[in-house]
């Protein structure tokens, strides 16, 4: 069986368990809408973003999707690897690329399930985006980029990590990142310090690529910023992934 047949077999595997798993659903498809909810309708008249708050949000809160769904990604992973699942593997001959392989699309097909349903709740709530149909390809591009991004940075915590429950937990500062990004309020509306780092962390650029794009006016110094940022550390955790596999396997 070739490397992608096992890839397919590991992302049915790992599909098999997120639905047996209604936490992790929870986690990475309803809550995203509830803390979109949250914002827009207890949060949202506070905040002066100069447009329709709905509209400002959606794109951080696409991105809080991703990060949403990477606790169980982790966990599965660690899992996988501390109860003796990869050896099994090893005596059946599984390809061992594929078993990180299938986690990683299985976590960016479970990212874009998210987003679109995070989308339609927001249509819902007037979201009136000015995208062209270009445009929108854009905002899917950089969607799978950052999921792939997310899904092998995450992949390579939950290997490092000691156990599941430790691995769970290596994924919360991705999650709590976006909160300190420019994906609520804009970073220039924040005070000294927080407001730098906003600016420069690498989610914020992301988030304003995809804003860009979703408003009809995209920026081409945020689109190759995000870009870059997305490839960085896609490409870290794919070999941050593979080395620690290889040594722990």
């Amino acid at each position: 069986m070739s490397t992608k047949s096992h890839a397919m077999v590991m992302l049915r595997r790992n599909f098999k368990h997120i639905a047996r798993n209604p936490t992790s659903v929870f986690n990475a498809v309803l809550m995203p809408i509830v803390i979109m909810l949250m914002f827009v309708y207890m949060f949202g008249a506070a905040f002066n973003v100069g447009v329709d708050y709905i509209d400002y949000a959606t794109p951080g809160l696409m991105l809080l999707a991703v990060c949403y769904g990477l606790g169980a990604t982790a966990t599965s992973v660690n899992s996988d690897m501390t109860k003796g699942i990869i050896n099994r593997f090893k005596v059946m001959d599984v390809s061992r690329g594929a078993v990180l392989t299938g986690h990683v699309i299985a976590s960016l097909l479970t990212n874009l399930v998210a987003i679109g349903a995070l989308i339609g709740v927001a249509f819902l709530l007037g979201f009136d985006p000015s995208a062209s149909s270009l445009d929108w390809l854009g905002v899917v591009g950089i969607v799978v980029l950052l999921g792939l991004a997310a899904g092998w940075l995450t992949v390579a915590l939950g290997l490092a990590a000691k156990s599941p429950e430790t691995a769970g937990l290596a994924s919360v500062p991705l999650v709590m990142l976006p909160f300190f990004s420019s994906a609520i309020v804009p970073a220039e509306k924040m005070g000294p310090g927080l407001r730098q780092f906003a600016e420069y962390q690498p989610f914020t650029p992301i988030i304003e690529t995809m804003r860009g794009l979703l408003n009809g006016a995209p920026s081409s110094t945020d689109a190759i910023t995000a870009i870059a940022w997305c490839v960085g550390i896609a490409l870290v955790g794919y070999l941050w992934a593979r080395s620690t596999f290889t040594k722990r396997a």
